[in-house]
């Protein structure tokens, strides 16, 4: 069983940043493809980036593409998601995913693995 755990949401100021982790079980994001989601009330869960275990290649939806940077560190076992000129259309609950198949994947129903989630909410 992969359990992953979020934090670091919050509430935070249009225009500010924020930094989101995962904390996986020894190993996992060495040999897992890592992603990110986020599921506002009443909406889809959408992919927001993730990263490849075997390369570490990155891939973004185009509505973060610039903005927010998805990383991983090993020793720690946990991966990010740094979120800049956040927006309030950014807030939502922040899932972190994991899968064995290699990325890109982006779906949320091809990931195996889920975590709770993490709030994010930008205020105007």
């Amino acid at each position: 069983q992969v359990q992953l755990v979020e934090s670091g949401g919050g509430l935070v100021q249009a225009g500010g940043s924020l930094k989101i982790s995962c904390v996986t079980p020894k190993h996992t994001a060495s040999w897992y493809t890592m992603g990110w989601f986020r599921q506002a009330p009443g909406n889809e869960r959408d992919f927001v980036a993730e990263i490849s275990w075997m390369n570490s290649k990155t891939y973004y939806a185009d509505s973060v593409q610039g903005r927010f940077t998805i990383s991983r560190d090993d020793p720690k076992n946990t991966v990010y998601l740094q979120m800049n000129n956040l927006t309030p259309e950014d807030t939502a609950v922040y899932f972190c995913a994991a899968d064995r198949s290699p990325a890109p994947i982006k779906g949320a129903t091809k990931y195996e693995y889920w975590g709770r989630g993490t709030q994010v909410t930008v205020s105007s």
